[in-house]
């Protein structure tokens, strides 16, 4: 189980959830929550992570506010505050990048839906701290928070949904092509049958454990040999 940190975030205060390896020690990961906030699922997201050796951080991006409802997901994801955002997750990042208990130089950064979006813009907000980038179906609906991809340097391994009209295959090509123009580094894998969130296991109407067991294989190898 982990716990509740606080850490700086240019001026304030941030907050997340902290999860540590048995051992003590490990590669850093910055976990980004789904529109729901930073509830139980992306908790448990960080305790899997530390039981493969990570030390994972998920930061708090709605301060507090959590639903379950999706029109009321919808708002607050709309309404999120884009520089506070910002500063927050920079502020996590650095937090792991200097943490006693990480071992890696730099971090990877992992998101889901909404978080998946902004561990894009992550990568390209805090280049010199993020090394790998890996978001699930990830969605950027803020016209503030358009990634600046020459901007950024770490690779990335995308994960997303044949059947999703969020982040499906169309959003998978545009961003290969805008990656290719870029000379990103990147791979992307597209799970037939799925829909979006279908790694969400607190979600058992679109939930696939086959493909998400693929996915996170998939997301550990990438991260252990992109971080060190």
């Amino acid at each position: 189980m982990g716990e509740i940190v606080k850490f700086a975030s240019n001026g304030t205060e941030g907050q997340g959830y902290l999860a540590l390896p048995d051992g003590g020690a490990g590669r850093g990961v910055v976990v980004l929550q789904e529109w729901w906030g930073m509830n139980d699922q992306i908790k448990e997201t960080c305790d899997r992570f530390a039981a493969e050796g990570f030390v994972a951080l998920a930061p708090d991006i709605y301060r507090g506010e959590i639903t379950r409802e999706p029109d009321e997901a919808a708002k607050l994801m709309m309404s999120l505050n884009i520089e506070r955002a910002a500063k927050d997750m920079k502020g996590a990042v650095h937090y792991l990048a200097t943490h006693e208990a990480v071992t890696s130089d730099g971090v990877g950064v992992v998101g889901f839906c909404m978080g998946g979006g902004l561990a894009l813009w992550l990568g390209t907000i805090a280049p010199t701290e993020v090394a790998a980038v890996v978001p699930y179906y990830g969605v950027i609906p803020w016209e503030a928070a358009q990634p600046d991809y020459s901007q950024l340097r770490a690779p990335v391994q995308g994960h997303y949904a044949e059947i999703d009209d969020f982040a499906g295959a169309p959003a998978v090509a545009a961003l290969e092509a805008t990656f290719t123009e870029h000379g990103a580094t990147y791979e992307f894998f597209l799970y037939e049958g799925t829909e979006h969130a279908f790694a969400n296991h607190h979600r058992p109407e679109v939930y696939k454990a086959a493909e998400t067991e693929l996915a996170w294989t998939r997301t550990i190898a990438f991260l252990r040999e992109q971080v060190k």
